[in-house]
């Protein structure tokens, strides 16, 4: 009997703001540390750690439910709240900012019957 190969194992996070599962390589890591809440770019800081995509509808939306604080098991000091939305800052707009996920990418929606 022939053993079936497997493909190479690829670690699944999911996303604080949106709730979708991604593969850990999409995501940003957010690290609780004796100093504060931190992003880790590395992925590799030891802590608590939370995921987030590169998108700032994600961090809006993980802000807006106060989803840090819950996923990495802590009260956010306003240096840290600080810290995250100065990060959230340098990301690139979002394209379809305030569409949602289902309806992001098709475009103005025509009332007109075709």
């Amino acid at each position: 009997m022939a053993k079936r190969r497997r493909g190479k194992h690829i670690p699944q996070r999911t996303c604080i703001g949106c709730r979708t599962t991604s593969s850990k390589w999409e995501l940003i890591r957010v690290v609780r540390t004796p100093e504060g809440v931190q992003v880790d770019p590395t992925r590799r800081l030891p802590g608590r750690g939370a995921y987030v995509h590169a998108r700032r509808a994600c961090w809006q939306a993980a802000f807006k439910r106060r989803a840090f604080a819950h996923a990495l098991r802590t009260t956010l000091q306003p240096a840290d709240l600080e810290r995250l939305r100065a990060f959230m800052e340098t990301l690139p707009p979002d394209d379809d900012e305030g569409a949602t996920p289902a309806t992001a990418g098709q475009g103005p929606v025509s009332e007109e019957p075709v």
